[in-house]
């Protein structure tokens, strides 16, 4: 049987909720009976069923058309079936009382709550259990659900947008349009993707952001974070209106990493002036690093990002990728 063509299968099939099922990590699963697909799922939303209970409540729909028992079958999950109840009840219980006997499994589930206990579940119920198939393929489309599993934090991205010598805005000026709008849309993607953007008080001040995701598909908003001891915020503001949003007044940066440990939130968007991503930047939280590089050039009069030449690759990242979006170059680095 050629389980690495239909476990890369069911991880295509996951990757369709990735901005709905976030900050839950995204799983496929398909039932086979030999070789014919009987049922497939994804866990589509996050709080909803997960993708094994949406496979299982498929196949049992075609019992007595497409197969006798479930004994018959075999299940293929692209991430550990899950031992634990959270919001939903635990997949291997479903697993297990559905009658499946063969279940092939992508990736062990890194979260201390299920790792390994999935398996250990289904194998002490006389269920046959096979892994690693296309591990790495799901390690890497959920990199931030186990970032966040093996180092205790979220994963960071810092996201700049910059002039072509270096500069983040005009001194004095309230805003500042520095890329293109193709530019400013890809932005717009790259915050669907995260649980969380954070940013300061004097950006929600001089640019009075709404610092929302605003695509033309379905997605969880991100949490916005503002780290801020202001006094004088403006509470109508765009920022703030009809959002999720916390206000953290504290100014020692680990201790704001911190206070994500324990929760959901698997990944953080950094969006903000030169003095925060440079404390972020200078102490080591930042994972990615995202500069939207325009043509234009601002001066003498514009505000550096950066004190010093190379002081990226001096932080120890490394270009990983250049992308063109019209006239502005993307560029992402990483550790």
């Amino acid at each position: 049987m050629n389980y690495v063509k239909l476990m890369k299968r069911a991880i295509s099939l996951a990757n369709q909720y990735k901005y709905t099922a976030k900050p839950n990590p995204v799983v496929g699963c398909i039932i086979i009976k030999d070789d014919k697909i009987i049922s497939e799922g994804a866990h589509e939303k996050f709080g909803c069923n997960h993708a094994e209970i949406n496979a299982i409540n498929l196949a049992k729909t075609k019992i007595g058309k497409s197969f006798k028992s479930f004994e018959e079958l075999t299940l293929i999950c692209s991430l550990e079936p899950c031992n634990h109840s959270g919001k939903t009840g635990p997949c291997t219980e479903a697993i297990i009382k559905s009658g499946i006997k063969n279940v092939v499994i992508g990736a062990l589930d890194p979260n201390p709550l299920v790792s390994g206990k999935g398996i250990e579940c289904l194998k002490k119920n006389g269920i046959c259990v096979k892994t690693n198939v296309c591990s790495e393929l799901v390690k890497e489309q959920n990199k931030f659900f186990f970032f966040k599993n093996t180092y205790g934090r979220p994963f960071i991205t810092a996201k700049i947008a910059s002039s072509i010598d270096g500069k983040s805005h005009i001194v004095g000026s309230k805003q500042t349009w520095i890329t293109s709008k193709k530019s400013r849309e890809d932005v717009q993607k790259l915050r669907a993707s995260k649980d969380v953007i954070l940013t300061g008080g004097n950006t929600v001040v001089n640019d009075n952001p709404m610092m929302n995701a605003r695509v033309d598909f379905l997605i969880n908003q991100p949490k916005k974070i503002l780290l801020s001891t202001k006094t004088n915020l403006n509470f109508d503001a765009p920022f703030f209106k009809d959002a999720d949003y916390e206000i953290i007044k504290e100014r020692d940066l680990s201790k704001v990493v911190d206070r994500f440990k324990n929760t959901d939130v698997t990944s953080i968007l950094v969006e903000a002036g030169p003095k925060l991503i440079n404390s972020f930047l200078n102490e080591d939280y930042v994972d990615e690093l995202i500069i939207y590089e325009s043509t234009s050039k601002l001066g003498p009069n514009g505000v550096n990002w950066f004190k010093e030449d190379n002081a990226v690759e001096n932080l120890g990242f490394k270009l990983e990728s250049t992308y063109k979006i019209e006239s502005d170059t993307k560029k992402i680095f990483i550790k």
